[in-house]
Order: structure tokens, then sequence, then C-alpha cells
């Protein structure tokens, strides 16, 4: 299944084989490492960018997906759908380059995937949990139609510092 999604500023679509130099480099930066999980790598490396691509390529249905602008890839964004009873669910993820933040993109990108999920896939919920010192990532959800549900305290440690999340959801 290929997908693309065109928004105002960008487009969604599947990862390709070619986005990996783009990919990595606009990945590797310590300030878009600090925010994410752990299994995201610093330093990221075109060799990481092309291996994660091959994995996401066999995943069905494809959730996992290129933020293009022009036609390089700047930022990812992806579903991991939940288990058991909790498989009407999914978590969102997303990053995006540094020198695209403050522009509305992250917006546009968690709105135009999550429509698409909806529409495309038997969810019932979609939910992302940033820190909850990440700000711009806190507006940028909660300008696509995110709720608050609460704060999850002392949930995550990321660089060995203890950290509070944020758990918000869209609903069908």
């Amino acid at each position: 299944m290929t997908v693309e999604v065109k928004l105002a500023d960008c487009t969604v679509r599947t990862l390709r084989t070619t986005d990996a130099e783009s990919l990595a480099q606009h990945a590797n930066d310590p300030r878009i490492a600090a925010q994410l999980r752990d299994r995201f790598p610093h330093p990221y490396s075109i060799a990481d960018a092309t291996a994660f691509i091959d994995l996401i390529l066999t995943k069905d249905p494809l959730a996992c997906f290129a933020i293009v602008v022009g036609s390089r890839c700047i930022g990812g964004i992806g579903l991991d759908r939940q288990h058991d009873v909790h498989r009407l669910s999914a978590e969102l993820g997303y990053w995006l380059g540094c020198e695209y933040w403050g522009r509305g993109i992250a917006t546009q990108a968690i709105a135009g995937v999550t429509a698409w999920a909806f529409d495309s896939l038997d969810l019932q919920r979609i939910f992302a949990q940033p820190y909850a010192d990440n700000l711009a990532s806190c507006r940028a959800l909660e300008k696509a139609g995110f709720l608050l549900e609460g704060t999850l305290r002392r949930s995550a440690i990321k660089a060995g510092i203890i950290r509070d999340q944020r758990m918000y959801a869209r609903l069908r």
C-alpha cells in the first residue's frame, strides 16, 4: 500500500529508499534525539536511515511515513498500533528537522496522518505522549485537535533524567 497525503506546506507519504540521505541529514541532530525514545539513534547515519526504511517497508499496513517538503524528506511520522484490548488504538510519533520548526508543518502532518488513519484503518483512538517540557510538540498536537488527557508523572527516563509525559488523544 502506498500512501500520499498532500497538505498545504508538506506531503506525508510512504518512505522510499531514496529518502535515506535526506532522512539522515535531518535526523542527525541532538535536539531531535533528545525528544524521542532511546531507540532513535544519535548520531544518525545514512546506514541507520537505510536500515529503518528497509524495516518500515516490510510493515503491513504501512504506518510510518516521510514528511516531505519539495522532494526532500525532512521528518517522519508514524503510528504504532496497539495490541490485545487496546487494538483499536495507535500511538502517534513524529519528528521534524530543526530548520523546519515553527512553520506549522508538524501540526499539518499530525492532522493529515490522523485523518488518513481514521479513514483507512480500523482505529477509534490515536494518542501521543510527548515529554511535558516539549511545549512545541504539545502545541502542535493541540492545534491538530488532540486533547490533553493528563500528565504521566515521572513516567520516562531520558539521558538519565526522569521526565513527565503528557497524554494527548484524538478520538474517531
